[in-house]
């Protein structure tokens, strides 16, 4: 049995012995119960200047595999959202280059699927996010004029989403959450953007816990009010809306919201919390997922939806509910720092050849919270080569000052 020294939560040291790595298997045919997307991280170069500021550059190789290894178990990927560190360390000229990419590799995947992508499109192994970060927020004019400023970088990131055969996701934008007078000059962007768009686009809610500077989105601070808002948008431009995915962490919100959807938009969730139950369902309706969890637990996500395909939904319920405690640690205040999180899982089940992030992320959360991070992947069986993962982790906090 592999065992470590590990920092306690009372200040000491403590040792630990690892499980044996669960047995998570491949589909050997397309997910169809759930509709499903993992919001993808980016490897950087481990020789680039990841320091807050500089320019991204990124380790193709590791940042590419990474997705193949998400689509290898049947999963979509969602790319260029804020999980890849979207404003906040993910400049918009290395995300054009990630989204064009991604959707080449995705593209030769489907020209040359297996059985577990056999039927899927473009559309259904990759959707982007497009958003307005090529502009500074602060220096967007006040008014109408500001206004037209994110319109238009809108639809320069969206003709870069279109043009690789992505899915659009419209992302939230810090840009319009600024100069927005109230509900008129959200739903005026996004209608405007609605009736442009070639194919369905997903809606992306990213609440304030996720990025403070979309506070008050869709024009006002209470989420009923925001809400109507949304839905009016949603009801008035269904046939362009593929589905919503909503990121405020608040199970009974998505359950209302599921409830009023016009026919064919689909929910998916966005909430790393409470994804289980949501999946799961309610017996008459249940959520799709675009999670960023689901980056870090896919192995176990994609039994889950085999489990569902095969008619068994006790277990694949209880399959979500083992990785529940690693989502709600993973995904804690402050929960924009949870990408570091999947990162320095990444890294200890050897898909990238450094634990570095853009921007210098990596030291988003402490040495006592990756500890448990690590323990709780383990308790999981997410820890896919257990020997490696343990030589790391202690190499790693031997660096970092954690020794017997």
């Amino acid at each position: 049995m592999t065992s470590l020294i590990l920092p306690a939560e009372d200040g000491g040291i403590k040792k630990y012995e690892l499980r044996a790595p669960a047995h998570w298997t491949r589909p050997d045919a397309p997910l169809m119960a759930r509709r499903a997307y993992a919001a993808a991280h980016v490897v950087p170069a481990v020789t680039a200047d990841n320091t807050p500021g500089a320019p991204a550059m990124l380790d193709w190789d590791s940042t590419l595999g990474y997705r193949h290894e998400l689509w290898s178990y049947g999963l979509g990927v969602a790319d260029a959202m804020d999980t890849a560190q979207r404003g906040m360390g993910l400049d918009w000229p290395a995300t054009r280059d990630l989204i064009k990419r991604s959707a080449s590799e995705a593209a030769a995947v489907v020209a040359s699927a297996g059985p577990a992508l056999a039927g899927k499109s473009v559309r259904d192994l990759i959707a982007a996010g497009a958003g307005t970060d090529q502009l500074d927020p602060l220096s967007v004019p006040a008014g109408k004029a500001g206004v037209e400023a994110v319109l238009n970088a809108y639809r320069e990131q969206i003709t870069v989403v279109e043009g690789s055969g992505a899915k659009v996701i419209l992302m939230a934008s810090r840009a319009l959450a600024r100069v927005a007078a109230g509900p008129e000059d959200y739903l005026h962007v996004y209608s405007t953007l609605l009736r442009e768009v070639r194919e369905p686009v997903v809606l992306h809610w990213l609440g304030a816990m996720f990025d403070p500077a979309l506070t008050g989105y869709w024009g006002s601070d209470e989420v009923p009010a925001a809400t109507a808002t949304f839905l009016d948008l949603i009801r008035d431009h269904a046939d362009k809306v593929d589905g919503v995915k909503v990121s405020l962490l608040d199970a009974q919100h998505e359950v209302s919201l599921r409830a009023v959807l016009p026919q064919g938009v689909r929910l998916y969730t966005g909430d790393d919390f409470n994804y289980p139950e949501l999946i799961d369902g309610d017996g008459t309706r249940q959520s799709d997922a675009l999670l960023g969890i689901f980056a870090a637990i896919y192995p176990a996500a994609s039994a889950a939806l085999q489990a569902y395909d095969a008619g068994d939904p006790v277990r694949a319920r209880a399959v979500l509910d083992s990785t529940r405690d690693l989502g709600l640690h993973v995904f804690n205040a402050p929960t924009y720092y949870y990408k570091t999180g999947i990162a320095f899982l990444s890294w200890l089940n050897g898909k990238q050849p450094g634990f570095q992030m853009v921007s210098g992320l990596q030291n988003g959360r402490s040495v006592l919270h990756l500890s448990k991070t690590f323990e709780l992947a383990d308790r999981a069986g997410l820890l896919q080569n257990p020997d490696l993962a343990a030589a790391r982790m202690s190499g790693w906090l031997t660096v970092n000052g954690v020794s017997a």
